[in-house]
C-alpha cells in the first residue's frame, strides 16, 4: 500500500470515529411526533440507538479491512459500496441518539480496531472467506434486527445476497459462534458505555 493510501485509510478511520456522520437522504421517522417517553424508556431507546451505533462503527471498520485485503477488484469495490451504504446508517443512529440527548459509545475507537483487525484477518484468508465472513456478519445483524424490529430494511439482506454472488464461503460452525459471542458481549457494553 502506497503512502497516500495508508493516509486515506487512517483518514476514512477518523472520520467514522470521530466525525459526525452525514447523509443525503432523508431519516426515517423523521416527520412523525416525538414519542412521549419517560426517563427509563427514553435511556433504554438511548441504549438500543448506541448499540445500533456501535453495529455501523464496526461495519465501516469490517468494510474497510475486508476492502484492504481483498485480491479481486469487484469485490473490493462491492465492499466499499456496502460501506458507504452503511454510512448513511450510521448518520441515522448518530442523529437519533443526539436527539434523545444521549453520547455515542466511548467504546467506538476500540470496537473501530477489533473490527478493523477482524476485516482485514478475514480478508487475508482469500476472498471465498472473506465473502463468507461479510455473509455470516449480515445474517446475524439481521437476526440481531429482528429481535428489535417487525421488518430490516431490504439493504441489510441484499449485502449477505451480494456476497453469496461473489462466492462467499459457508463458516464453520465454532466461527459462526465466535461471531455471535463476540457481538453479545459487544452489544451488551456498547448499550451502557
Amino acid at each position: 500500500m502506497s503512502p497516500d493510501q495508508l493516509i486515506l485509510e487512517f483518514d476514512r478511520a477518523l472520520r467514522t470515529v470521530l466525525a459526525p456522520a452525514r447523509t443525503v437522504r432523508a431519516t426515517p421517522g423523521e416527520k412523525l411526533p416525538e414519542a412521549d417517553l419517560n426517563a427509563e424508556q427514553r435511556r433504554h431507546v438511548v441504549g438500543l440507538m448506541r448499540v445500533n451505533h456501535c453495529g455501523e462503527i464496526c461495519a465501516q471498520a469490517l468494510y474497510q479491512g475486508q476492502a484492504l485485503t481483498s485480491r479481486d477488484p469487484a469485490i473490493r469495490e462491492a465492499l466499499r459500496g456496502a460501506a458507504n451504504e452503511e454510512t448513511e446508517h450510521l448518520a441515522w443512529t448518530e442523529q437519533r441518539i443526539a436527539e434523545l440527548g444521549g453520547h455515542k459509545s466511548l467504546l467506538n475507537p476500540l470496537l473501530y480496531l477489533g473490527s478493523l483487525s477482524l476485516g482485514l484477518a478475514a480478508g487475508a484468508l482469500g476472498d471465498r472467506w472473506n465473502l463468507g465472513f461479510l455473509a455470516e456478519t449480515e445474517r446475524q445483524v439481521e437476526a440481531h434486527l429482528d429481535g428489535h424490529l417487525l421488518s430490516l430494511p431490504a439493504a441489510e439482506i441484499q449485502h449477505a445476497e451480494t456476497a453469496i454472488q461473489y462466492g462467499a464461503a459457508e463458516l464453520p460452525a465454532p466461527v459462526k459462534l465466535g461471531m455471535k459471542l463476540a457481538a453479545k458481549v459487544m452489544t451488551g457494553a456498547a448499550y451502557r458505555v
